[in-house]
């Protein structure tokens, strides 16, 4: 299925660069390097994954005007220290098409892909300590140790107070990130970035996390919500999630996690790129590059 998925991926890129006069190709894919192009135009390639979950071998790449580049701090300290790896660029939220912050509710919501990694069951197990209910949405995929985590982990922690509510539309998602008293992000892997709390802080909802991955990084601890090493710490983080100011985590996600934001830092980095690949003894770009 991969192969077949990387030979229309090639197929449609070749076929539109056959016909058509581009720029810069800007690709995503977890195994890019088997779908780039055979001229030596420049390329862009954002990694999302962690190294260990990539398909394609970075350090490989031998392409000329071929660039990479990871989605947060943590994530770009993790990848291999290449010539052609550029600075981070962090992802990205439409925040003025999220509701702005309500009137709070008291529960706790948490939602995602039920795996272990995810560490649901930690976040249920905060919000019993601190006595406060909580929303767990999701979906759980046909994987074997995924059906075993939610049959074992989830649903006996599950019950009137803490429910556990099945995947959730676009729609009921964003009204939950607006009514809810904070949002938990208890995940046990580094994670690269986290698009669900930066709509959360769109809508004006604390963000509580663990210290895992980008997470700090996305988090302003006391200001937008609290990062914290374990249960006993989300539970009283659950409980004073309401000195968290709205506004402030409302006015963080404009500043910092906008879709317009990046699409700028975007454009900026490609004009960058075309700049070096015009530029025929310079393949590969200087250390201090935006």
């Amino acid at each position: 299925m991969r192969e077949s998925a990387a030979e229309t991926q090639r197929r449609t890129l070749f076929g539109v660069l056959a016909h058509r006069s581009v720029d810069v190709v800007h690709l995503h894919g977890l195994d890019f390097d088997r779908y780039l192009p055979p001229d030596d135009g420049p390329v862009l390639a954002t990694i999302h994954l962690p190294p260990e979950l990539l398909v394609a071998d970075l350090e490989s790449v031998r392409r000329p005007h071929t660039w990479m580049h990871g989605v947060s701090r943590a994530h770009q300290a993790r990848l291999p220290a290449l010539p052609n790896v550029l600075p981070p660029i962090e992802n990205g939220v439409s925040v003025d098409a999220l509701p702005r912050p309500l009137t709070r509710r008291n529960f706790a919501l948490a939602f995602g892909r039920i795996c272990p990694e995810k560490g649901y069951h930690l976040g249920l197990d905060a919000a019993r300590l601190a006595g406060t209910p909580l929303l767990l949405g999701g979906s759980v995929f046909p994987y074997e140790d995924h059906q075993r985590y939610f049959e074992h982990e989830i649903l006996p922690r599950t019950g009137r107070d803490r429910r556990f509510v099945g995947p959730l539309s676009r729609a009921r998602k964003r009204r939950l990130l607006n009514s809810a008293r904070c949002l938990l992000i208890p995940s046990q892997v580094p994670e690269t970035s986290s698009l669900v709390a930066m709509e959360a802080l769109a809508c004006g909802t604390p963000v509580i996390a663990f210290r895992a991955g980008a997470l700090p990084e996305i988090v302003e601890h006391g200001v937008t919500g609290f990062v914290v090493d374990d249960v006993e710490q989300m539970a009283e983080a659950i409980r004073r999630a309401d000195t968290i100011d709205p506004a402030a985590c409302r006015a963080a996600a404009q500043t910092r996690f906008s879709a317009a934001r990046m699409a700028d830092t975007y454009l900026e980095r490609y004009e960058r790129i075309l700049g070096w690949s015009t530029t025929p003894s310079s393949t590969l770009a200087p250390s201090s590059s935006v």
